[in-house]
């Protein structure tokens, strides 16, 4: 796990794969907070787990899983997109 304090306001969040999963809102506690105003977001803060950040560059958060894998782990804030198997 990368060192979250290195993590920034505004910083693309992507997966393995290059693509792109969202953008840092900030880091609350053990998760990354993605912006609602991101395309792929559909209106809805999404929760990234910071275990699952490989590395942090410097516009740049990189996962160790692919974009797809991190959009079904993510957990939203109420929305279809995100909902992760129930509660948080």
């Amino acid at each position: 796990m990368a060192n979250a304090s290195q993590i920034r306001e505004h910083m693309e969040v992507v997966g393995s794969d290059g693509q792109h999963v969202g953008t840092v809102d900030k880091v609350e506690g053990d998760r990354i907070k993605l912006t609602k105003n991101d395309p792929q977001a559909q209106g809805q803060h999404r929760y990234i787990p910071l275990d699952i950040v490989a590395s942090v560059e410097q516009n740049a958060v990189r996962l160790n899983v692919t974009a797809d894998e991190a959009r079904q782990q993510a957990k939203g804030g109420g929305g279809s997109m995100g909902q992760a198997g129930g509660s948080r």
